[in-house]
């Protein structure tokens, strides 16, 4: 990396703000672009915020090399125990932060649920993110021109229903959002699905009442709950799906059923929000939001090649919060795709 360049970009070090991000950063990123922003905030965290202030490490070594190389010394040297974000979420928080903080937990459907600051400026760059995303791959701009969205969101509450909303609100649009209990739902799912949908009886219920009385267009949702919309599925432009279990075979059999919907997969992370999913043949493949979340497999600590499978390493880095963990999940490393510049990750299972 040009150490000069890096020197003249730099942001003020104690004072990294989304502002600034927004004033940097209102393009397509290259690598170069995305190093140069990682450093900084890297740099900003281990200057304010307790728990990067107690590790110590060269940033000069680990920002050395290639884009691979760089992402590889990171993972090698500065990942954290996820046990932390859990129980000591408090340090991850720069001292003094001034923002519109919210502390948001994950799910719990897939395993023990962690927390993390999210500050609501985020949600200006996510936002953009997604509908950029929706409207160059799927059309919704297009399909929502001259009529609006009638949605209903099933899932958590936290990030998600923010998310959504705003989403949704941005198409000029109506939701229903029907909230639930996902702690441990995976499990339960998977073994005893009778006694998950017992769990899930009163979102069914609000769900079916929701139906009767209005013409919902578009909805999101995991694929076990889809049988719910059949008889509606005439009304259905729009089904976005996340949540456990879903394939690229799996995707195949929905779009047959739902023929008349587009199919949108997402990969919602409490961490980062969501990743917009394409389906190509026998795969999906997810793009996140770079810069602020890098998601990349890992074989060890070292970055693999396109096509290669390992755990997943994920970099969550915002002036907010700076994370970087190796999750319990295979993906596989895909090439830029269309309307995204940077790479993606393919069929993550775990």
């Amino acid at each position: 990396m040009d150490k000069e360049k890096l020197l003249r970009t730099n942001f003020l070090i104690y004072s990294m703000e989304y502002d600034e991000v927004e004033r940097r950063f209102n393009k397509s990123l290259n690598e170069e672009d995305v190093l140069l922003y990682l450093r900084d905030t890297f740099e900003f965290h281990m200057k304010n915020t307790p728990y990067w202030m107690e590790r110590r490490c060269d940033l000069d070594e680990i920002f050395n090399g290639t884009f691979e190389d760089v992402l590889s010394n990171i993972f090698k040297n500065l990942t954290i125990d996820p046990q932390l974000l859990r129980h000591s979420w408090n340090s991850f928080l720069p001292k003094g932060y001034r923002g519109r903080v919210r502390f948001y937990q994950s799910s719990g459907t897939t395993g023990h649920r962690k927390i993390v600051p999210w500050d609501e400026r985020y949600l200006d760059f996510l936002l953009p993110y997604l509908k950029r995303g929706l409207d160059s791959l799927y059309g919704l701009d297009r399909l929502y021109k001259d009529h609006a969205p009638r949605a209903l969101l099933h899932g958590p509450y936290g990030w998600y229903q923010e998310e959504m909303s705003r989403l949704v609100w941005a198409y000029g649009g109506i939701l229903y959002f029907i909230g639930t209990e996902t702690d441990g739902l995976k499990e339960v799912l998977e073994k005893e699905p009778k006694k998950a949908f017992e769990r899930l009886d009163p979102l069914i219920r609000y769900t079916e009442r929701v139906l009767e009385n209005d013409t919902i267009n578009l909805v999101r949702t995991s694929h076990q709950l889809l049988d719910f919309f059949l008889p509606h599925r005439g009304d259905l432009e729009v089904i976005m799906l996340s949540g456990v279990g879903i394939s690229g075979e799996k995707l195949s059999e929905i779009e047959s059923t739902f023929e008349n919907a587009r199919i949108i997969p997402l990969y919602g992370n409490f961490a980062f929000g969501d990743a917009i999913g394409l389906h190509k043949k026998d795969e999906i493949r997810y793009y996140p939001n770079s810069p602020f979340t890098i998601v990349i497999p890992l074989a060890g600590d070292g970055v693999v090649g396109y096509g290669e499978e390992g755990k997943m390493g994920l970099i969550v880095a915002r002036p907010e919060i700076l994370v970087v963990m190796v999750e319990d999940e295979i993906i596989r490393r895909v090439r830029p795709e269309g309307h995204f510049k940077h790479d993606g990750f393919a069929d993550p299972r775990r």
